[in-house]
């Protein structure tokens, strides 16, 4: 049989009868399986329909992008036209930007090596003021360090003479 005179449905497999004979297939396996072709049968029909309205879709999505195409191909030769104009005006224009960019680069870098020199002279003036603070709060705490010493060795002296030498001194 060929596919244009036998068309075989789920609906087919489920209702087809056998004939019942002596010593035939077991009907629960004859039930079972044609349970199991008549799914798979739907399974394929719903896939089938499914890939149909795919390919639908495909040939619908391809004759519009033909149309996007060729509406972009007389854009580009549109756009082409008017690139060589454009080009030549834009070169243009590009040179008197470049001449004033350069200008203004000369200024900002002269203006920047200004504010470097300022820049470079505090810090070096800082450098100096944070040297004689430095300086000085050092001898500050060699001062500090030398009356802790005195008063340590006072405390170490005191704590070694007897009671009664520190008995009189405290009176």
């Amino acid at each position: 049989m060929t596919d244009e005179t036998f068309h075989l449905t789920p609906h087919d497999v489920r209702a087809q009868e056998f004939h019942k004979i002596l010593r035939g297939y077991d009907p629960m396996q004859v039930e079972s399986f044609k349970q199991r072709v008549a799914e798979e049968l739907d399974r394929l029909l719903r896939e089938r329909t499914a890939f149909d309205e795919r390919v639908k879709n495909q040939i619908e999505q391809l004759r519009s992008f033909r149309e996007r195409e060729r509406a972009m191909n007389d854009a580009l030769i549109a756009a082409q036209q008017l690139r060589s104009d454009i080009q030549a005006q834009a070169d243009r224009e590009a040179e008197v930007v470049l001449r004033e960019a350069r200008s203004e680069a000369a200024r900002i870098v002269e203006r920047a090596q200004e504010e470097e020199g300022m820049i470079r002279q505090r810090g070096e003036s800082a450098m100096r003021q944070l040297s004689a603070y430095v300086a000085s709060f050092r001898a500050l705490l060699d001062r500090h360090a030398n009356e802790l010493a005195g008063l340590e060795a006072y405390l170490e002296h005191y704590q070694q003479a007897p009671m009664d030498d520190r008995h009189r001194a405290a009176v």
